[in-house]
């Protein structure tokens, strides 16, 4: 038995179980509305896989968005395949849930972020806007420049309680 209960493993286990499950909704009756994602993740997770012209693009992390096109969406229990389109080229994607750093639907501005003690903190400098057509850019930046903004509440990181 443990000394002590880690909170933070077990909230970004739940966290990443409603990802599992949003995504599955995705795949078994399609994007509802208006909603879309926007999910970066580590290119150096040792089950992520890409197209090494991908790898060597983005060689630490990368940000993808599933909205208009997205085929060969396959949601299993560590991870998810799909086929997204890059410059008109479709290429497949294994993205490990363990991988992710952020999942954002800014269609109802909501967002997770998941970080660890040698992440630095994500800005706005670290996404790559080649990858996001003006209006998913531009809805980005609002949801970037809203984290500076006043708010009633805050959304404190979890990493600061482990031991």
């Amino acid at each position: 038995m443990s000394s002590s209960i880690d909170y933070g493993n077990l909230m970004h286990r739940a966290m990443r179980s409603l990802i599992q499950e949003v995504l599955q909704d995705v795949a078994d009756n399609g994007l509802p509305g208006a909603h879309h994602f926007f999910i970066t993740f580590d290119t150096n997770h040792p089950d992520a896989v890409l197209a090494e012209w991908l790898k060597e693009r983005y060689p630490e992390e990368m940000t993808v968005v599933m909205q208009h096109w997205y085929d060969n969406l396959l949601v299993e229990d560590d991870g998810f395949h799909v086929t997204l389109n890059f410059g008109d080229q479709p290429e497949p994607l294994y993205i490990p849930f363990d991988s992710l750093r952020t999942f954002v639907d800014p269609s109802v501005e909501f967002g997770l972020r998941f970080e660890s003690p040698e992440m630095d903190d994500l800005g706005e400098e670290d996404l790559d806007d080649d990858l996001l057509d003006q209006d998913e850019s531009a809805a980005l930046e609002e949801i970037l420049e809203e984290k500076d903004a006043p708010k009633e509440a805050e959304v404190v990181s979890l990493d600061s309680f482990r031991k």
